[in-house]
């Protein structure tokens, strides 16, 4: 049998004219055979608005799924965050079943009227339109934070001025605000406590200014804060800038022994 002809179409012939008159060279062709693009580029006034929306909707979905800011609203975690810190929150990892841990500082949904009777500042409309997309904290919401101190299982105590115990283990904890102690010397102050499953048991740094779990040990989860109303973690304090730091969990939750026996 005979070769098979690769390239059975016929040499096109030459096009009449000058260099310049080629095929795919040709003036004002773009490079394209002379063949111009049907699509007519738009100018930026009609495109700047859905790029504007696009940016709007990943920021709202960033928000949503990933990172949330959230605004100290009180010295109750000093000195690790201040008032009016900015901090972002990891909200992507409880959508993976992860539960809060021993030692991070948490954001969560007022459980069980904490804030009652606390004021809450009405945002105004560029407030809510922005903390709904997630570029500022969100406005006018009854959230909180403070760090889990004990999970599912834990047996949390502290009795005179400390230390803290989990399980048994006395914590040092060197992010109690300066001149606090690990207990307060008040009755609520005085607890041991064992942590049901589905909930944690959370204090603030600032010791002696926190209304953490110790003072709701009245009310319908004995001071716990469910699982199911964590936003998320509170990974790296974002504002001002000079602030700047994450927050990683403490060693002194790394301990060993710290975990309850099975």
């Amino acid at each position: 049998m005979g070769d098979v002809a690769i390239d059975a179409q016929p040499e096109r012939e030459r096009p009449e004219g000058g260099p310049g008159e080629e095929a795919g060279t040709a003036a004002g062709d773009g490079g394209h055979g002379g063949r111009k693009s049907g699509k007519k580029k738009r100018p930026l006034w009609q495109e700047l608005p859905i790029l504007v929306a696009l940016a709007l909707a990943l920021a709202f979905l960033i928000k949503t799924f990933l990172l949330q800011a959230f605004l100290i609203p009180s010295g109750s975690m000093q000195n690790t965050l201040q008032k009016d810190d900015r901090v972002l929150v990891d909200k992507l990892t409880p959508w993976f079943g992860s539960e809060p841990e021993r030692g991070e500082v948490v954001v969560f949904r007022d459980p069980a009227g904490w804030l009652a009777g606390r004021p809450v500042a009405e945002p105004n409309a560029a407030q809510k339109f922005l903390g709904f997309i997630g570029l500022m904290p969100a406005a006018g919401e009854q959230h909180l934070i403070k760090r889990v101190i004990g999970i599912a299982g834990d047996t949390v105590e502290c009795s005179g001025t400390g230390p803290l115990k989990v399980n048994g283990k006395p914590l040092d904890e060197p992010y109690v605000f300066a001149g606090n102690t690990a207990c307060s010397p008040d009755a609520p102050g005085q607890f041991k406590v064992k942590v049901p499953s589905g909930e944690i048991w959370v204090m603030g740094d600032h010791r002696q200014s926190s209304l953490d779990s110790r003072y709701h040990q009245t009310d319908p989860h004995g001071g716990m804060v469910p699982v199911g109303d964590v936003v998320g973690r509170a990974v790296v304090l974002a504002w001002p800038v000079g602030h700047w730091a994450t927050l990683p969990v403490p060693d002194t939750f790394g301990q060993p022994g710290i975990a309850p026996a099975p």
